[in-house]
């Protein structure tokens, strides 16, 4: 995660700040590009929280997943009212951030919602994150697990 959020600091739904390369490590990264005023999001954002729930926060051992949104919120109290509907262990950019805008260039964002799953280099296993979710559930963490190389001690 160093090439991509690497120095940053992140921002969970509580209001605390983390650094991005200790608690991303070793993790699947799923970018969460969405707005709370896009129907598209509204619709995708709980189906996206079951998936999290079960794989992360039911399992045990938790597997290594981790989801940072990158809103596309108009104002700091949209994002922080989506937020609030998002599980507490997710993190996500700073509204004031502009890496968000890099972002949106650097993976092709055009519309959202937009899941993009990234290796812990940063590298792109998918960026139809959001399309393999609907189709395959939680099986298709695992294929994601298996292109991050990370540790695998989990179930799904």
């Amino acid at each position: 995660m160093v090439d991509v959020l690497g120095g940053r600091r992140l921002v969970t739904p509580g209001g605390a700040w983390v650094e991005a390369e200790a608690v991303l490590q070793n993790k699947v990264v799923a970018l969460y590009f969405a707005a709370a005023g896009c129907a598209p999001s509204r619709d995708f954002t709980p189906l996206l929280c079951d998936f999290y729930a079960e794989l992360v926060e039911q399992a045990l051992p938790p597997a290594p997943l981790a989801v940072v949104l990158v809103s596309a919120d108009r104002s700091v109290q949209e994002m922080e009212d989506f937020m609030r509907q998002l599980p507490g262990a997710w993190l996500a950019l700073p509204f004031h951030d502009p890496y968000r805008h890099e972002l949106r260039t650097r993976y092709h964002i055009t519309a959202t919602p937009k899941l993009v799953i990234l290796k812990p280099s940063g590298e792109v296993i998918t960026d139809k994150g959001r399309k393999q979710i609907r189709e395959r559930g939680r099986a298709c963490f695992r294929t994601w697990v298996e292109a991050a190389d990370v540790f695998q001690n989990f179930s799904v």
